[in-house]
C-alpha cells in the first residue's frame, strides 16, 4: 500500500476509537485533499515573478535595505511575520524583522486607496523576530525565535514596546488571540515544542497572568486538557520539559484563531493542526503523508492566516514558494506561486481589513540573502 494511503488510514483509523456520533463525522471530514482552487488555476508568472488566477494582480511594496516608496525610512532585513490594523480609512502593515542581533520589527501605513503614506520602526535591539500575532487592542505581539526569547508587545499607533515576560521565555513562533475565552495562544518552534496559551490576569493587559500547555496522547486527534508551566521563565528547566503530559509538536510555527477555532502549522512534519475548542478536541486539516491520490501541493508549512470566507492561507517556507489555500470543506490548492526565489521563503500573509488586499513577504527575495527580503501586496476579488 502507498505510504500516503497507509498513513491516511491509520490515521482515521485510531479516529474511530476515539470518536463516535458527530466527532467521528468531524474526524473523517480532515485532512484537506486536493481538489482545484477556488479561484482556477495559476496563470503565468507576472512581471514580478508571480503566479495568480485570473483576476489578481502583484505589486511591490518594499524592499530590504531600500527607502520604502513615498518615504525616507529603509526597510528591514529578512521580512517575516506580519499582520495588519485598520486605521481610520485606511490601515498598517506590520512585518517582523528575522536577524540577530537587530531584529526588530516595521510598520507601513498606508491610505484607503492602498497608497503608502509613511513607515516606521515600532522595535528593535532584540533577537530574531520570526512570528507573532495581533491583538483585539490594536497591539502586534513580536516573538523571538531563539532559546529563552521574549515576547515584545508592539504598537503600530504609536507608543514604545514592552517585553512581556510572563507570556514565557523559549523559542517562541507565533502568537493567536482568542477573544472569547481571553488568551493567547503561542507555538514553539523546536522538534520537541509545545503548544501554549497566555492567560492574562486581565484581559488586554499582559504583564501578568498564567502560562499553560496543551496535555493530550500521542495521537493525531483526541481530547486535550490544559495545564499550568511551573516556571515561564523556563530556567533551568526549558518549559516543554516542565509538564510531563504536555503534547510534543514538531517544529510549531504560524497560528490562528477564527470561530472557536485555532490552526497552527509544525514544519517538522507538514501538518497543519486544528484545535476545536469548544469541543475541547484537536485533529489534522492538512498532512502532505496523507494526501491521496496526486502529489501534496503543500510543503514547508509556515506562516499561516485566515480570510472572511474561512478559508485558511498557509505560506510555505521553501517547497516550491506557493502560498496554498485550505478551504472549509477541506481541499488544498496553490493560490500563488514565486518563480526564481527558491533560496528563499514566504512570509507574513495578512489581509486588509477589507479583505481585498493580501500582503506577503519573500524574506530573501532573488538573492538568497536576509538584505534582499521584497513584500508584496496582491488584490484582486477574493471570495467573502
Amino acid at each position: 500500500m502507498e505510504r500516503r494511503t497507509f498513513l491516511r488510514s491509520s490515521v482515521l483509523g485510531a479516529s474511530a476509537l476515539a470518536f463516535t456520533g458527530s466527532l467521528w463525522q468531524e474526524a473523517l471530514a480532515a485532512p484537506a485533499q486536493n481538489a482545484p482552487g477556488p479561484y482556477g488555476p495559476l496563470l503565468a508568472a507576472d512581471a514580478n515573478g508571480i503566479q495568480l488566477p485570473a483576476g489578481f494582480t502583484s505589486t511591490v511594496i518594499a524592499r530590504s535595505g531600500q527607502p520604502v516608496p513615498g518615504t525616507s525610512y529603509r526597510w528591514h532585513p529578512a521580512p517575516d511575520g506580519g499582520a495588519c490594523f485598520a486605521d481610520g480609512s485606511g490601515w498598517i502593515y506590520v512585518s517582523n524583522s528575522e536577524v540577530d542581533p537587530g531584529g526588530g520589527a516595521s510598520a507601513i501605513r498606508f491610505d484607503s486607496a492602498g497608497s503608502v503614506l509613511s513607515a516606521a520602526s515600532i522595535l528593535s535591539g532584540t533577537r530574531q523576530n520570526c512570528a507573532g500575532g495581533a491583538t483585539p487592542w490594536n497591539t502586534w505581539l513580536s516573538c523571538e525565535e531563539v532559546s529563552l526569547g521574549y515576547v515584545y508587545e508592539t504598537y503600530p499607533f504609536g507608543g514604545a514596546a514592552v517585553r512581556r515576560p510572563a507570556m514565557g521565555r523559549f523559542k517562541h513562533e507565533a502568537a493567536a488571540a482568542d477573544p472569547v475565552r481571553k488568551v493567547v495562544y503561542l507555538t514553539e518552534d523546536e522538534t520537541n515544542g509545545r503548544f501554549y496559551r497566555f492567560i492574562p490576569n486581565t484581559w488586554g493587559d499582559l504583564s501578568s497572568g498564567r502560562l499553560q500547555v496543551l496535555c493530550a496522547g500521542s495521537a493525531t486527534s483526541g481530547t486535550f486538557t490544559w495545564a499550568d508551566v511551573p516556571d515561564p521563565d523556563g530556567s533551568p528547566t526549558a518549559t516543554r520539559n516542565q509538564v510531563s503530559a504536555s503534547k510534543s509538536f514538531n517544529g510549531g510555527e504560524g497560528c490562528y484563531y477564527a470561530d472557536d477555532t485555532v490552526w497552527f502549522t509544525t514544519k517538522g512534519d507538514n501538518r497543519v493542526w486544528q484545535v476545536n475548542l469548544a469541543a475541547g478536541t484537536y485533529e489534522l486539516a492538512y498532512d502532505d503523508s496523507l494526501v491521496s491520490p496526486g502529489t501534496p501541493p503543500l510543503t514547508g508549512v509556515d506562516n499561516v492566516t485566515g480570510s472572511s470566507s474561512g478559508d485558511l492561507y498557509v505560506a510555505e517556507d521553501g517547497g516550491n514558494m506557493e502560498i496554498c489555500l485550505i478551504t472549509p470543506d477541506d481541499t488544498v490548492s496553490p493560490f500563488l506561486r514565486i518563480n526564481g526565489q527558491s533560496s528563499s521563503e514566504i512570509t507574513g500573509p495578512a489581509f486588509n481589513p477589507a479583505g481585498d488586499r493580501l500582503y506577503f513577504s519573500s524574506q530573501r527575495g532573488t538573492s538568497g540573502s536576509s538584505s534582499g527580503g521584497i513584500t508584496y501586496c496582491v488584490t484582486g476579488p477574493f471570495r467573502g
